[in-house]
């Protein structure tokens, strides 16, 4: 595993997949996004005609669902099989099932386990992984937990700036039904012992990047002397 790990939560619209991926770039890190396998195999749920409201059928398919992604930040690329989804998984109509799949317990099980791995065989120094549950389930000994947050309404404006194409209404409804699904099934918006909150409400994202790095400077410097 990478000597550094880097554990990063938060709610949609925090922030935390670009600022994550702005700060393996300056760290010479790789980086996971973890939301986008959640996002995959709902793709590839709609795409084998299987009902995303049915745990037993989704979990049937997991066997066959062949997931790739890059750590790399510069060529960050998601497939499933030989079919290039990088894009595909951020369609509204994956959005609009993602949470019924994400809170399958066994699916959650499975790609945890995956997630794990890739942390594994990431092949630079440190990896940042974000996403729902990092801190508490998936790296809960990560030397760097932070909890990545802002203020419902910044992030419903951030979401909808880019997603350009959609109503600004409907993205808002959208993100509040997403946080309060998948809620059911982990506790993201609360940071758990041990864990920083990095609040970018009133950041910009070049001051929410750098706030990110300050705390993952203060905690390796912390763990290195300790």
């Amino acid at each position: 595993m990478a000597d550094i790990v880097v554990a990063v939560d938060g709610p949609a619209g925090s922030g935390k997949s670009s600022v994550s991926k702005a700060a393996a770039l300056r760290l010479d890190f790789n980086f996971l996004d973890t939301g986008a396998a959640y996002r995959a195999l709902a793709w590839y749920v709609i795409e084998r005609g299987v009902e995303a409201g049915d745990p037993r059928a989704v979990v049937d398919i997991l066997p066959d669902w062949d997931y790739h992604i890059g750590v790399d930040p510069d060529t960050y690329a998601v497939h499933v099989g030989e079919t290039d989804v990088t894009e595909a998984i951020r369609e509204p109509r994956i959005s609009g099932v993602v949470s019924s799949v994400a809170r399958v317990p066994k699916v959650r099980s499975h790609v945890n386990d995956m997630f794990r791995d890739i942390m594994r065989r990431a092949p630079k120094d440190g990896i940042i992984v974000e996403g729902r549950d990092i801190t508490t389930v998936v790296a809960p000994d990560a030397p760097v937990r932070i909890l990545l947050t802002a203020a419902e309404e910044v992030r419903m404006a951030r979401r909808s700036a880019e997603l350009t194409t959609e109503n600004a209404g409907d993205v808002a409804a959208q993100l509040r039904k997403r946080d309060a699904a998948d809620s059911r099934v982990v506790d993201f918006m609360t940071a758990a012992d041990g864990v920083v909150t990095v609040d970018s409400t009133t950041l910009d994202f070049d001051q929410t990047v750098d706030a990110v790095l300050d705390v993952i400077a203060r905690q390796t410097a912390r763990t290195s002397n300790g």
